[in-house]
C-alpha cells in the first residue's frame, strides 16, 4: 500500500436530524487518489455529501493499489471497526469485497460500479455505458478523419462495458468510422497517457474518448499539442477545458456511493441486489455536449437518449476487436 489515510468526519450538529439519535458510521475505500479529478474524486464527494447531508460519520482509506490482496487488507481494517457500512468504490473491488464481506457478516458492504452480491453485500451501479454509447455516436458523427480513439487504464468490468458501449455507439451512428482502443494498465499515469494519446493522434484519430482518472492530464496535453478533440467521462470536462473537450460522458459515480449511504442511514438498504441508475436520471448520467456541436447532431443524440430510456434502443456492452498497443 503506497499511502493510506483515515479521516473521521465532523459530527452532524443540526438539531432535529432524523438520524441524531442513532449515529451511523460509514467507511469508504478508494483504490486510487481522492483528488484524481475523476472517478475516485467523484466517489469521495459522494461520501462527504453523505456526511454533510445525512449526518453520518465517515472514515475512509485512499491511495490503495488496485491489487486484490491490498484491497482485502484495507477492507478488513475498515470493517474491523464495525461501521454500519463499508463502501468499496469501483468494480476493481468486486472479488476483494465479496471475500471480506463473508468474513464480517454483521457489517453491510457495497461495491459501487460493481456486479457482486451476497447476504450482506450489494452493488450500486451508475450505467456509464449509456452515456458512453452517446459519446460514441457523437465521435462517429463529428470525426473528420474517419478515425476515433478510446483510452482507459485498468480492465475492470465497468471500463470494459464503457469501451464496448462507446464502440457500439460509433458503429451505430457511423459504421464506416475506424476505432482505435487502448487499455494502458494505469488510470493515473499522465506520462503514459500522453504517449498513448499522441500515438492515437499520429494513427489518425481526431477525437479521443478518455476513461481515465489522474492520467487524463497527459491526454489533455496531447490533444492540445495535436489540436484534436477529446470526450471526457465521469464529470463535466466541457466546462473545465472547453478548448479540448467537445463533450463529456457524465456518469456520476458519487451518486451511487451517496445512494448506498442514504439507504443504510434510512434503514432501507437491501443486500443481495444490484441497484442501477441510467439516463432516466440525467443529473447522474448524460452526455454533456459543447455548444459547438451542430444542432442536427445534437438532435440525433437526444433522440437516441430518449430511445434508450424508453427501451427502444438497447446499449450493448459486448465488443470484440483488436486493440491499440501501448507505445
Amino acid at each position: 500500500m503506497d499511502r493510506r489515510q483515515f479521516i473521521i468526519g465532523a459530527a452532524w450538529a443540526a438539531s432535529g436530524t432524523a438520524f441524531a439519535q442513532a449515529k451511523v458510521s460509514i467507511a469508504g475505500l478508494f483504490a486510487g487518489r481522492i483528488d484524481d479529478r475523476g472517478f475516485m474524486e467523484a466517489g469521495y464527494k459522494g461520501l462527504t455529501a453523505a456526511r454533510d447531508q445525512l449526518g453520518v460519520d465517515i472514515v475512509y482509506a485512499d491511495g490503495v493499489k488496485p491489487e486484490r490482496a491490498l484491497l482485502e487488507e484495507a477492507l478488513r481494517k475498515l470493517a474491523s471497526a464495525k461501521p454500519a457500512l463499508v463502501v468499496a468504490h469501483g468494480g476493481q473491488n468486486n472479488e476483494a469485497a465479496k471475500a471480506v464481506a463473508a468474513e464480517f457478516p454483521d457489517v453491510s458492504f457495497v461495491v459501487t460500479q460493481g456486479n457482486v452480491t451476497g447476504s450482506n453485500l450489494a452493488s450500486y451501479e451508475v450505467l456509464q455505458e449509456e452515456s458512453a454509447f452517446l459519446a460514441g455516436m457523437l465521435a462517429g458523427l463529428t470525426t473528420k478523419s474517419g478515425v476515433v480513439g478510446h483510452m482507459s487504464g485498468i480492465r475492470v468490468v465497468p471500463g470494459l462495458k464503457g469501451r464496448a458501449a462507446f464502440a457500439n455507439g460509433v458503429a451505430h451512428a457511423a459504421p464506416g468510422v475506424k476505432l482505435l482502443t487502448n487499455f494502458s494498465g494505469n488510470q493515473d499515469d499522465s506520462e503514459l497517457s500522453k504517449k498513448i494519446a499522441l500515438a492515437l493522434a499520429d494513427a489518425g484519430a481526431d477525437i479521443i474518448f478518455t476513461m481515465l482518472n489522474a492520467g487524463r492530464a497527459g491526454a489533455v496535453e496531447a490533444c492540445r499539442e495535436r489540436k484534436i478533440w477529446q470526450i471526457g467521462n465521469v464529470g463535466d470536462w466541457v466546462a473545465t477545458a472547453p478548448d479540448v473537450f467537445i463533450a463529456s460522458a457524465i456518469a456520476d459515480s458519487g451518486l451511487a456511493l451517496f445512494a448506498a449511504c442514504e439507504d443504510v442511514a434510512k434503514r432501507t438498504f437491501k443486500p443481495g441486489v444490484i441497484q442501477k441508475v441510467g439516463l432516466s436520471r440525467p443529473s447522474a448520467v448524460r452526455l454533456q455536449m459543447a455548444d459547438s456541436v451542430p444542432a442536427a447532431i445534437r438532435a440525433r443524440i437526444d433522440d437516441a437518449a430518449r430511445d434508450i430510456v424508453a427501451g427502444k434502443l438497447v446499449v450493448s456492452t459486448q465488443w470484440e476487436g483488436l486493440e491499440f498497443a501501448n507505445p
